[in-house]
């Protein structure tokens, strides 16, 4: 099972689609990247970031890096 998934995020933003197609990639793997497209813009990408993590839940923890997302899943609840 590999560990890391990747995915691009572009001019449309976070969609519905996207959360569900995220949530898809996290039974597969255990951590993500997202790369955010300089079109979405870089003052957007804490924004964007919040908005993934507020639509997957409690269990999830992000960490910025450049146009990059990265995305954890963690096996405990965060409190």
């Amino acid at each position: 099972m590999p560990f890391i998934g990747q995915l691009q995020l572009g001019k449309q933003g976070i969609t519905k689609n996207f959360t569900e197609t995220l949530k898809t990639y996290f039974k597969n793997h255990k951590n993500v990247k997202i790369s955010v497209l300089k079109s979405a813009g870089r003052e957007n990408i804490k924004k964007h970031s919040e908005e993934i993590l507020e639509g997957l839940g409690k269990n999830y923890s992000a960490k910025i890096i450049g146009f990059t997302i990265n995305l954890k899943k963690w096996r405990k609840e965060v409190k």
